[in-house]
């Protein structure tokens, strides 16, 4: 039996059921709403998704921070002081400092437990593409890969998840710096939605602009049948901001179409959806990424 423990951070917007059923185990991420503080669970424990868009709605304003040194250090320090070794999936350097400070605070650990193997990914994935991600990886270790097999899996397949957003409310883009106020209020005028991907560095990139819904169902098939790999044998990831009708119409069409095996149909949580805010929709599955 592989004594090491898969740790992964709340970033990879999955269903807690799907996270007890892979054994994977979450680290929260922090959001502020009105300058209260919370942590973001994937069983929504400290507020519920859904009053988290209903607030982005109502116009209030969300921030987000990284997970902290010492969220790091305690989480990892409770499985390490029982004889098990960590594999931790992190959420990409390409767009937050987590990776970083997990970095300074496995040094310490290491230094307290010379004995023990701590292994940190750094996945160059975000939301349902690191979901998509960490569910491979999980399926590797229930096959029984060994803890050094796992990382290295980990190594050489992180660049093979491919991600495909539309973000509809473009005021989200804009705070956080993703595109212009020019660019947010011509796109708005013009109904004009920006596609966007994340690249081999694990950034945000923008590669091409949707107008009209029809159309964005039609570029996520397109993407799909160009980028993926035996994708009818997959289980693919569909992210949603608070647009459940959009992410079953693209389940749908995957279907119809014998793309993928099923679909998991996921909520975007508070962390990411601060970024992109309400009406997002978004597509991972295991390929070939372009960028």
């Amino acid at each position: 039996m592989n004594n090491y423990v898969l740790f992964s951070d709340s970033t990879l917007d999955l269903p807690q059921s799907i996270c007890d059923e892979l054994d994977v185990n979450i680290i929260p991420m922090s959001f502020t709403i009105n300058e209260k503080e919370y942590l973001h669970y994937c069983d929504q424990r400290q507020m519920k998704i859904s009053e988290f868009y209903s607030r982005l709605r109502d116009g209030e304003n969300s921030t987000t921070s990284q997970i902290n040194y010492n969220r790091f250090f305690k989480t990892f320090d409770t499985i390490l002081s029982e004889g098990k070794d960590i594999l931790y999936i992190c959420f990409t350097s390409g767009m937050s400092g987590t990776y970083n400070t997990c970095l300074i605070a496995l040094s310490d650990l290491k230094d307290k437990y010379p004995d023990r193997k701590i292994y940190v990914v750094d996945s160059l994935c975000a939301s349902v593409g690191e979901g998509v991600f960490v569910m491979n990886v999980a399926k590797q270790k229930q096959e029984g890969m060994s803890l050094s097999e796992l990382f290295q899996w980990a190594e050489d397949n992180k660049r093979n998840v491919c991600h495909w957003f539309v973000v509809d409310d473009l005021d989200h883009l804009k705070k956080g710096g993703r595109i212009s106020s020019v660019a947010a209020t011509f796109g708005k005028a013009l109904q004009i939605k920006p596609l966007l991907s994340v690249d081999n560095d694990g950034k945000l990139k923008t590669v091409g602009k949707i107008r009209g819904n029809k159309k964005i169902f039609d570029t996520f098939l397109e993407h799909i049948k160009a980028d993926g790999v035996n994708t009818n044998g997959q289980t693919v990831v569909i992210g949603h901001g608070d647009y459940l009708e959009g992410a079953n119409t693209l389940a749908d069409m995957l279907k119809a179409e014998c793309l993928i095996k099923s679909a998991i149909i996921a909520d975007i949580g508070p962390v990411i959806g601060t970024h992109t805010g309400t009406g997002m929709l978004a597509l991972a599955f295991m390929g070939n990424r372009k960028f």
